[in-house]
C-alpha cells in the first residue's frame, strides 16, 4: 500500500489549491470542444476526410477521435492509478497528462497546416491529457478535505472552473469578433488555442505547488508496474465488498452517459431543432414548400442572416449555461445538508427527466434559452454532488486514485455509450427521438438510486 503523505488533512491552503485546479482545466472543454475550436474544424476540414483508407465525415471521424481516446483513459487509468498509488507519485502522473493536453491545444496553433494524422492525433492527445488529469485530481479530494467538507469543496472547484472558463472564453470571443475580416478572424481563434493552453498549465502551477508530494520516492519500473496491478486487485476485492458503493457506481453509470451526452451534443440539438427565424423579418418565399418539421428548421437556418443571430444565440446560451452552474453547484451543496447526497441526486436526475420531456416540444429561441438555464443550473449540482458523494463512500484509504479510477472508467465509458446511442438515433429517426431516448437513462438511474442502502444514505447526511 501507497505511503501517506505528509501534511495536515483540512489545510485551507491545500483545498483551495486542488479547486484552483478546474479553474486551470475547464478552459479545455469550453474554449477547445465546445466554442471555438468546432467552428475552426468546421471550416477548415472538408466534408469528406479520406483516413487509413477509408472515407469519413468529418463529424463523424471527430467523433470516432473523441470516442477512441475516452476509450483509451478508461483503458489506462485502473493500471496507472495502480501504480500512482503503490509508488506515491500521483502528483507527477497529473502534471504529465495535464502538460499533454495543454501542448496538444497550443499545437492546435499549426492545425490547417499540418498532415491529416498528426491533426486527428493532436485532437485525440488534447482529450486524452484533460481527462487522464482528472482521474489524478479528483482522487486528490477525500485525501486532503473531511467528509463534511467534501461536497463544499467539489462545488467550489466545478464553480472556480464555469468562472474560469467563461472569463477566458468572453476574452476569446472578443478577439475573434473584433476581426474585420474572415481570414483575421481564424487567426484570432488560432491564437485562443495558443491562450488556452498557457492558461491551462500556468494556473496548475498554483496547484502543483501547494498538493501534497508523496514521501515515498519510487521509480517506475516492471515491478512497480506489476506492484501497481497487484494494488488494483487489492482495491477490487475492497470495493466488492462494500454493497453501497456499486450500487451507488451503478446509477452513476446510468445517469452520468445522460449528462455527459447533453454536455457534449446541446450545441448540435440547439442547431437543429430550434428555428431561430423567428421574429426577424427575412423572405422565407424561396423553401422548398414540401420540407416540414425540424427538415424545415435546418434550411432556414442556413439563411444568413439567420446562421449568423443563431451562432450569436449559441455562444449566449453556453456562457448561460456556465454562469447559472455556480449557484447551480452550490445550490445542490447546500440542500444536502438537510436531506442527505442521494436525495439531493434523486432530485437532480428527476429535474433531467422533465428537462428531457421539455426538449422534446421546443421549438423557438426563448423556449431553448429558458431550458439552457434550468441545463446550467441542474448540470453544476449533480456534477459536483456525483464527485463528493462517491468520495464519501470511500472507506478510509490510502488508495484513493486506485478507487478514483474506478469512478472515471466509468464516466468515460458512459460517455462512450451515451454519445454513440444519440448518434444513432438522430442519424437513423430525428435529434428530438436521441433526447427522448437520454430520458431512459435517467429514469433507469433514477431506479437504481432507490436501491442505494438506507443505511448509508442515512450515515451521508449525518456527515454533511
Amino acid at each position: 500500500m501507497s505511503k501517506e503523505v505528509t501534511f495536515k488533512k483540512g489545510n485551507k491552503k491545500v483545498m483551495n489549491a486542488w479547486a484552483f485546479y478546474d479553474w486551470a482545466n475547464s478552459v479545455y472543454p469550453l474554449v477547445i470542444t465546445t466554442a471555438i475550436f468546432p467552428i475552426f474544424y468546421n471550416a477548415k476540414m472538408p466534408e469528406i476526410v479520406a483516413f487509413f483508407g477509408g472515407s469519413f465525415s468529418k463529424v463523424g471521424i471527430y467523433s470516432y477521435t473523441i470516442a477512441f481516446s475516452l476509450l483509451l483513459v478508461a483503458l489506462l487509468s485502473p493500471i496507472l492509478s495502480g501504480v500512482a498509488d503503490f509508488a506515491g507519485n500521483k502528483k507527477s502522473f497529473m502534471r504529465f497528462f495535464n502538460y499533454l493536453g495543454a501542448a496538444s491545444c497550443m499545437s492546435m496553433y499549426f492545425f490547417e497546416d499540418l498532415p491529416i494524422l498528426v491533426q486527428f492525433l493532436i485532437i485525440f492527445t488534447a482529450n486524452l491529457g484533460f481527462w487522464g488529469s482528472l482521474v489524478f485530481y479528483n482522487s486528490y479530494l477525500p485525501e486532503i478535505a473531511e467528509r463534511e467538507d467534501h461536497d463544499k469543496l467539489s462545488a467550489k472547484g466545478f464553480s472556480l472552473g464555469y468562472v474560469g472558463s467563461v472569463i477566458l472564453l468572453v476574452i476569446s470571443l472578443t478577439l475573434v469578433m473584433g476581426a474585420d475580416t474572415p481570414a483575421l478572424k481564424f487567426q484570432m481563434m488560432r491564437y485562443t488555442f495558443l491562450v488556452t493552453g498557457l492558461w491551462w498549465i500556468g494556473f496548475a502551477q498554483i496547484s502543483y505547488f501547494y498538493l501534497p508530494n508523496s514521501t515515498k520516492k519510487e521509480k517506475i519500473s516492471l515491478k512497480i508496474v506489476s506492484s501497481g496491478y497487484q494494488e488494483l486487485k487489492s482495491v477490487w476485492n475492497q470495493f466488492m465488498t462494500i454493497d453501497a458503493l456499486k450500487k451507488y457506481l451503478r446509477a452513476f453509470f446510468v445517469y452520468s452517459m445522460a449528462v455527459q451526452t447533453i454536455m457534449t451534443m446541446a450545441q448540435f440539438f440547439g442547431l437543429n431543432a430550434v428555428d431561430w427565424s423567428v421574429g426577424l423579418d427575412i423572405d422565407l418565399s424561396g423553401l422548398p414548400t414540401d420540407v416540414t418539421g425540424d427538415a424545415l428548421i435546418v434550411l432556414k437556418n442556413k439563411i444568413p442572416e439567420v446562421a449568423s443571430r443563431m451562432q450569436v444565440s449559441m455562444i449566449i446560451s453556453i456562457i448561460l449555461i456556465q454562469l447559472i452552474a455556480i449557484p447551480g453547484a452550490f445550490l445542490f451543496s447546500y440542500f444536502s445538508k438537510f436531506i442527505g447526497n442521494i436525495n439531493v441526486l434523486k432530485i437532480a436526475v428527476g429535474m433531467w427527466i422533465v428537462i428531457c420531456c421539455l426538449a422534446y416540444f421546443i421549438n423557438t429561441p426563448i423556449e431553448f434559452y429558458c431550458l439552457a438555464f434550468f441545463v446550467g443550473l441542474i448540470q453544476g449540482g449533480i456534477q459536483s454532488m456525483s464527485r463528493s458523494t462517491y468520495s464519501k463512500m470511500l472507506p478510509d484509504t490510502t488508495d484513493t486514485t486506485s478507487y478514483f479510477s474506478f469512478f472515471d472508467v466509468l464516466e468515460k465509458v458512459g460517455m462512450t455509450i451515451g454519445i454513440i446511442s444519440f448518434g444513432f438515433l438522430e442519424n437513423a429517426f430525428s435529434i428530438r427521438y436521441s433526447v427522448m431516448a437520454l430520458m431512459i437513462f435517467f429514469i433507469i438511474g433514477m431506479v437504481l438510486l432507490l436501491f442505494v442502502p438506507k443505511d448509508r444514505q442515512k450515515k451521508i447526511k449525518s456527515i454533511v
